[in-house]
């Protein structure tokens, strides 16, 4: 094997994530993880760290890797890194861009579906007897739904492609305005939520938007409306959320993130119309292969000196590292 591709030692930040990689990253890496002490010999010689971009990546950990140049997010959020830190160290910090947005748009429009054409609870109607009883379980068309997507990213724009199809009306809100897409963008987020029947949360996760989703958002939302949050759940006041449904304030939640993960079960228990689930929504064998492969793509790059297929985007000015 020459110098080019020599056996390079990476490091493991997250250790659940060693069964996904094990095969993909192949021989040319050999995987160190993290382990209690930090005085691991191995980690010295760890110029890259792979992550949970969803968890918190400890900067103290730095020290015990001082060629640290490359911090690799399995996943497509990075919301558990410090990029300003890492742009302070000259570390760059890359992401599996658009590796999953396909399926988490699939997941949010199963759980319109569930939610107004009753899935799960027709289901029940014929295994409980309910249907027996001459009644008729009647549901709501998703025809003319009013869709409003916090946030008009790749997942944004995928669910919208789909609620198109599906003759919902699409409209959206962000920051910063996208030219070219063609859904209406609201004046603000009170704006969106109010002339929404169902609000999704697809915006990235930042120190800014923490708690963007609150009781205001809520009320304005209403007493018929629907929140869906697959973002992160640091943009949702939970605790306004459990208030709302408790309530009536609010129609129902479903939540396949949390602001603690995983959640206290009891915290759940007792809360009315809820749908959860544990954070899959963008997890699929496709995805999954996506990720790992971005990130052995990165690897390779950053090793070989190359330009990085998929940086953060705020830290594209230290491409050319030269490391």
């Amino acid at each position: 094997m020459d110098a080019r591709h020599a056996t390079e030692v990476v490091a493991l930040a997250h250790p659940h994530l060693a069964p996904l990689l094990d095969g993909p990253i192949g021989p040319r890496y050999r995987m160190v993880e993290f382990a209690e002490s930090r005085s691991q010999p191995n980690l010295r010689l760890a110029r890259a760290v792979i992550v949970d971009g969803s968890r918190p990546f400890d900067t103290g950990w730095s020290g015990a890797m001082p060629n640290l140049g490359l911090i690799a997010c399995f996943t497509s959020g990075y919301d558990g890194v410090d990029v300003d830190w890492a742009r302070r160290n000259g570390i760059l910090v890359t992401h599996a861009r658009d590796a999953n947005h396909e399926d988490v748009a699939d997941f949010v429009i199963g759980q319109i579906l569930n939610t107004y054409r009753q899935l799960f609870n027709g289901d029940r109607w014929v295994r409980d007897g309910e249907w027996q009883s001459g009644k008729r379980l009647i549901t709501r068309s998703i025809a003319g739904l009013r869709l409003g997507i916090v946030g008009m990213g790749s997942i944004g724009q995928a669910l919208a492609r789909r609620a198109d199809a599906m003759r919902m009306a699409t409209s959206w809100w962000g920051p910063h305005d996208k030219p070219g897409v063609r859904w209406p963008r609201a004046t603000g987020l009170l704006e969106l939520a109010t002339g929404s029947d169902v609000l999704v949360v697809a915006a990235n996760a930042t120190s800014a938007n923490r708690g963007l989703i609150d009781g205001r958002v809520l009320q304005a939302l209403g007493p018929q409306g629907v929140l869906i949050n697959v973002s992160r759940g640091s943009l949702v006041n939970e605790d306004a959320v459990i208030e709302a449904l408790r309530s009536g304030g609010l129609g129902a939640a479903v939540l396949d993130v949390f602001q603690n993960e995983p959640p206290s079960p009891q915290r759940w228990a007792a809360v009315p119309r809820t749908h959860l689930s544990p954070h899959i929504a963008g997890v699929t064998d496709l995805a999954l292969a996506r990720m790992a492969a971005q990130v052995r793509a990165n690897l390779d790059a950053f090793f070989d000196g190359d330009p990085l297929p998929t940086p953060v985007a705020d830290l594209r000015s230290l491409q050319n590292h030269g490391r």
